[in-house]
């Protein structure tokens, strides 16, 4: 079977977040930064929470870049970030021997800028032998062209193109599995706009379950 043609699980799949720092992201222009923030971190709580293998790297952190953003690391309290001078990914022995220590073949993958530093070991892992899933909406490029013209090139070369919401539902796959089903939920209220208001919603007012603690107490009209 051609591996695009079943779903990915939590068990054969990593991810991996590449260079969310403070100067590739004032970079971007293909989309809204603050929303492609609040996707990346979305995505890496539900990874964490499913116990996913991840990996994390950065590029001329010191002389040009910056450190990975707080929120992300936040996320993943103590782990290494692999640090690079390429911005090709793949062309780095620590960032190669990261992904292989991981065993999996799937490989779920973020970052800045889409065009060059997401494009490029996409090209080069999937000559590998790896399958790429690229989730688009936590990248960015440095315009929406540069974006578009990325994803069709990594669509060319083998690559599947993802967004947020399904990709980590993929790792749910059916409400029954109760494991991980309320902390995605609270992830998901926190972070997944419309998505996480409506499962307020279900929950407050269809399922009768108590308000949140920021909630203030609702008090019924007086009838006069």
């Amino acid at each position: 079977m051609n591996a695009y043609q079943k779903l990915y699980t939590p068990q054969d799949c990593a991810v991996v977040f590449i260079d969310h720092q403070p100067q590739m992201l004032f970079g971007v222009s293909s989309t809204d930064r603050a929303t492609l923030m609040n996707n990346v971190v979305l995505f890496a709580k539900v990874a964490k929470e499913f116990n996913i293998p991840t990996v994390l790297t950065s590029v001329e952190t010191e002389s040009f870049s910056g450190y990975v953003w707080p929120q992300l690391l936040d996320v993943f309290p103590g782990q290494a970030v692999v640090e690079r001078s390429s911005m090709n990914s793949w062309d780095d022995s620590g960032f190669r021997q990261a992904v292989e220590a991981t065993g999996r073949k799937n490989i779920i993958l973020t970052g800045l800028w889409t065009e060059v530093c997401v494009t490029w070991p996409t090209i080069e892992m999937l000559g590998a032998g790896y399958n790429i899933y690229v989730v688009e909406d936590c990248c960015g490029a440095t315009s929406p062209a540069a974006q578009e013209a990325a994803l069709s090139r990594m669509v060319q070369a083998g690559a599947v193109r993802l967004t947020t919401i399904p990709a980590l539902l993929e790792f749910q796959r059916d409400w029954k599995n109760r494991e991980h089903y309320d902390a995605l939920m609270g992830i998901l209220k926190q972070h997944a706009g419309a998505y996480g208001m409506g499962i307020e919603y279900a929950y407050t007012m269809v399922h009768k379950a108590p308000q949140s603690a920021q909630q203030p107490q609702v008090v019924p009209a007086k009838s006069h």
